[in-house]
């Protein structure tokens, strides 16, 4: 799968968890903003860097939607496997994180 398909695959189910995912610039801003999730309004919204790399793009979304169940949602074969690998990513972060607080 391509990269633009793939972000357009995780963008709709981002949709259907009901996350609507805006790409703005930030470039103007005068104040650092990254990437992330937020609630305005009472709506879940995932607020893109539009000048990131669709990479990045792809990377920032899988990360978000990786932290969600989604036993009961229909996903394309390609994208589950890379919301696996995202989700095994961090766990293993976190292992990692678990181990050097631990030796202190």
């Amino acid at each position: 799968m391509k990269l633009e398909q793939l972000y357009n695959s995780l963008k709709e189910l981002a949709e259907k968890l009901g996350i609507t995912v805006s790409e703005l610039s930030f470039k103007n801003t005068g104040i650092k903003v990254k990437s992330g999730l937020c609630k305005v309004k009472g709506q879940q919204m995932l607020i893109v860097d539009k000048h990131k790399s669709i990479y990045s793009k792809v990377d920032i979304l899988a990360s978000l939607l990786s932290d969600f169940t989604l036993d009961d949602v229909y996903i394309v074969p390609a994208v589950r496997d890379v919301l696996d690998k995202h989700k095994a990513k961090i766990k293993k972060a976190v292992e990692v994180d678990d181990n050097i607080q631990k030796k202190d």
